[in-house]
């Protein structure tokens, strides 16, 4: 039997809804995907609030045409400026003659973790482990029947702003849609297109938006460090546009197409202007404008990894996504060079969306529909068994 999903997920220049069709047989089925552009939001405040509503509309009723179909349940994710990341290390003695972990153990061991997130305010959207340790041995995902004489994990958890959650549920009423769960984006986009590999090793996600990127350290089944960086793609059209005296809109075109370290293939700009005349900018002079926000952005996106406390191996790998500089040809290869270890491009992981500019999206999709599917089935699993501790 087919369930109808619907996601709706807040970026920092666009709204992105998807609805899909899920069944036992096929497990998701995107048959529509809306995009409506706005002003976003800066400093976990939105930039235009008397267009979010329109937008909202708007993103939801282009991905309805493609359905062919009308929603009015919607689940929404949480960006990451209107959440936090906490990690909580817990214990548990095993107990009996024989003593191996029990589902009781670990339900325990999360009630410990629980007591001590009880103070922060916000809302709980999601808790997940990012590994398991019975006594000195191998961190694990996988502790159950493992003998000895404690267990410990590290816990992970994202609080939702209140004020996110209470706006966004006001704001869907008033467009005759309801907000019928939350869920974390960056969590989502993580857990999607990471494999269990990467995130063994632990593993760093950049996401380079319009207006903020997120840096994301992950481990296991969970993000262990979370940061947004109040720069991306739009400062740098703005450079652009402040110093060719350019409008927005033309810097955005000279933005999209720019390839780093190319100046004999892409020797000139050319832009139509207003009055329908071409002018035409030297890539140096292109170069000298992009490239030092480039770095800026590059150089804090460093200075938030060597900060964050995170110990990277030699096999942890960095993957870069986002419409910032994911999209521009060179762009992995320059941002690697800045941190000093290569930059991977994120798997694909749906044919029809592929671009970077779905990937949270997708990711909150496929966060929704597994928890669901966790949720109405008893052998979900131990994450499966998780997500029912939870919710």
């Amino acid at each position: 039997m087919k369930s109808t999903v619907a996601v709706i997920d807040f970026g920092t220049s666009k709204v992105v809804a998807l609805i899909a069709e899920v069944s036992g047989r096929q497990r998701c089925d995107i048959v529509g995907a809306g995009t409506a552009a706005y002003d976003g939001f800066a400093d976990a405040r939105w930039n235009a609030p008397d267009q979010v509503n329109d937008t909202i509309l708007d993103a939801i009723r282009s991905a309805e045409e493609q359905a062919r179909t009308a929603v009015r349940d919607v689940y929404v994710g949480v960006p990451g400026q209107f959440s936090r990341i906490y990690t909580v290390e817990v214990k548990q003695s095993l107990q009996g003659a024989d003593p191996r972990v029990t589902a009781r153990d670990i339900e325990e061991l999360f009630e410990t973790a629980d007591n001590e997130m009880r103070q922060v305010q916000g809302m709980p959207i999601h808790r997940s482990p990012a590994w398991f340790v019975v006594d000195d041995g191998k961190k694990t995902l996988e502790p159950m029947n493992q003998h000895g004489n404690e267990l410990r994990a590290m816990v992970s958890y994202v609080i939702a702003d209140q004020f996110f959650i209470d706006e966004i549920s006001e704001r869907l009423r008033a467009i005759d849609r309801r907000a019928v769960g939350f869920f974390s984006a960056p969590m989502g986009e993580a857990m999607l297109f990471l494999s269990r590999e990467d995130r063994d090793r632990t593993a760093v996600l950049i996401d380079i938006g319009y207006l903020s990127t997120e840096v994301m350290a992950v481990e296991g089944d969970t993000i262990i460090f979370h940061r947004v960086i109040p720069l991306g793609g739009g400062h740098i059209a703005a450079d652009l546009a402040y110093g060719l005296d350019i409008t927005l809109e033309q810097a955005e075109q000279i933005k999209r197409s720019y390839t780093f370290g190319a100046p004999t293939s892409q020797p000139t700009f050319d832009i139509l202007g207003s009055d329908g005349a071409t002018r035409s900018f030297a890539y140096q002079k292109v170069s000298d404008v992009f490239e030092p926000r480039a770095e800026e952005i590059a150089e804090t996106i460093k200075e938030c990894i060597d900060g964050s406390g995170v110990r990277l191996g030699n096999w942890s790998y960095v993957y870069l996504t986002g419409g910032g500089l994911s999209m521009n040809r060179g762009g992995r290869e320059f941002l690697g060079e800045k941190l000093g270890r290569p930059v991977r491009e994120l798997p694909r992981r749906a044919v029809k969306l592929s671009s970077p500019i779905y990937a949270s999206a997708l990711g909150l999709l496929d966060l929704v529909i597994e928890t669901k599917t966790s949720a109405n089935a008893a052998q979900g699993g131990l994450k499966g068994f998780f997500r029912a501790l939870f919710g």
